[in-house]
């Protein structure tokens, strides 16, 4: 193995931590090296702050001598070989160079002591697999044993050993490379797995059944916040890869047709609506809001039907698809906490906006969708506009305008009535004080009845108006006042 006498992109190792390194290296007559991710972002001008120093020799004794120069606090890890440390908001790991094997039913590997070319074979990549030497004799040399720097300029993501051994040994980095060529790729500069890795994928991918949920999630979160998410989803889907996790969404695929009639497909039509949210709201990616696109039209397969006369319809799908996300998420080990209800509150509610322009924009309908939007009205609306999707220009024109309608519509309600956080001005405790009741389901009739009024606009959102219609509506209950 020799070093390429091309040496590292200008600045690459001007941070005086590499100098650090060297000179403590050096010291302790050990061979250390920058390598991974941090060397391919230097390439493609990408910036980084999570370092990995690999080291022929003890890579827990280089991180020691180096917290020991600079007063940091350094995580020791003996049973993986590995050490961290923080310094000056930069990460770095060190760990000595080893080689490794598998056991085909587990991805954990039998590790030993190795060289750096042992440890760079290990590598999932050959773009992840170039190291700069940080050693005085050699600083900065570009170690490049797999021409990770040609894949690099050729936009190529591609293994360096056999993609079958790579894959078996790891089938988490089956999602890795489908991660890496969607997050790598910009249009003037595509990145592509090259076909025999793919055909890999394909005959491996039941290999993902040996993984936890948890790290298969990680890997589809990092790809859901890409610019174009959709073409991670479709490589997943060609590989056979999306089958093995989220089978809900590969039923979304196909066109059925009947008496010449047939449906969108609403497979690519999710991915659109996904890329659609990306692109919407690109400076600040949310997460579960794409997680909500993805998944937005789940309940189609279950709900589709065909009507005579009328064609296909998917009545009642955002109420099954809400149904379907708990146990989704429980699955796919995701949080069930506020995060699964937000995902499941935009499912449940994204027809509703355009729903409502079907006769007339009433303030009543604004007032309920504001009301059970809560202070997820601003992402709903997201959603709801990147749904739009047709490819009949006239339709996709009276649906925009429409969705500006609503829009309107809301802010003027919003205005007026206070909507968006509304709490009901009749509480329990203020219906048993004044009628001299203990709890009981009267309480909530006499609050369900004064909430819908306000709603409804038959009365306004104050507390004076409340509270008559209250007394009103506990006589009729038979209830005298106390107070």
């Amino acid at each position: 193995m020799g070093r390429d006498a091309m040496t590292t992109v200008e600045g690459a190792l001007d941070n005086p931590v590499f100098a650090l390194i060297s000179d403590t290296a050096d010291q302790l007559g050990l061979r250390a090296y920058v390598i991974g991710g941090y060397v391919r972002d230097c390439f493609l001008g990408r910036p980084n702050k999570d370092i990995d120093i690999v080291v022929e020799g003890s890579g827990i004794a280089l991180a020691e001598a180096i917290a020991a120069k600079t007063g940091a606090n350094v995580s020791v890890f003996r049973n993986f070989g590995t050490a961290m440390l923080r310094h000056h908001g930069i990460e770095l790991e060190f760990v000595g160079a080893r080689k490794e094997s598998y056991h085909r039913e587990s991805r954990k590997p039998i590790v030993e002591d190795g060289t750096l070319e042992e440890d760079q074979l290990r590598r999932d990549f050959t773009i992840n697999a170039m190291a700069f030497s940080l050693n005085k004799a050699d600083y900065g040399a570009l170690v490049d044993p797999f021409g990770g720097i040609k894949d690099l300029a050729d936009g190529v993501i591609r293994t360096p050993l056999e993609p079958e051994q790579t894959y078996s040994d790891d089938p988490l980095r089956m999602l890795r490379a489908i991660r890496f060529a969607v997050k790598l790729s910009t249009p003037e500069h595509p990145f592509h797995i090259v076909p025999e890795s793919l055909e890999a994928m394909r005959k491996m991918s039941d290999r993902l059944k040996i993984l936890s949920a948890e790290r298969i999630v990680e890997e589809v979160n990092k790809m859901l916040v890409t610019s174009r998410p959709s073409e991670a989803f479709r490589l997943m889907d060609e590989t056979g890869l999306l089958e093995q996790f989220l089978p809900e969404l590969t039923r979304l695929k196909g066109v059925e047709t009947v008496d010449g009639k047939g449906h969108k497909e609403n497979f690519s039509h999710s991915l659109k609506v996904l890329d659609n949210v990306a692109e919407a709201d690109s400076q600040e990616p949310n997460l579960w809001l794409r997680w909500a696109a993805l998944l937005h039209d789940i309940g189609k397969p279950a709900s589709k039907r065909y009507v005579q006369g009328t064609g296909w319809t998917f009545h009642g799908h955002e109420v099954i698809g809400a149904r379907m996300i708990p146990p989704i998420f429980q699955r796919l080990r995701m949080p069930m906490n506020e995060k699964m209800k937000y995902v499941q509150k935009l499912v449940n509610l994204h027809l509703r906006p355009l729903a409502l322009v079907d006769d007339e924009v009433t303030d009543s309908a604004v007032r309920r969708l504001l009301f059970d939007a809560g202070n997820d009205i601003d992402d709903l609306m997201i959603l709801c506009n990147a749904d739009i999707t047709s490819k009949n220009p006239a339709k996709v024109a009276r649906l925009r305008h429409n969705f500006e309608e609503v829009k309107r519509k809301m802010v003027e309600v919003e205005e007026k009535d206070a909507i968006r956080n509304f709490k009901n001005p009749i509480t329990g405790e203020m219906v048993m004080e004044i009628f001299g009741i203990g709890p009981s389901n009267v309480i909530g009739q006499i609050k369900e009845y004064v909430k819908n009024a306000i709603l409804d606009g038959v009365i306004p959102n104050e507390q004076e108006a409340a509270e008559r219609l209250m007394r009103e509506k506990a006589a009729e209950l038979g209830l005298k006042a106390v107070k």
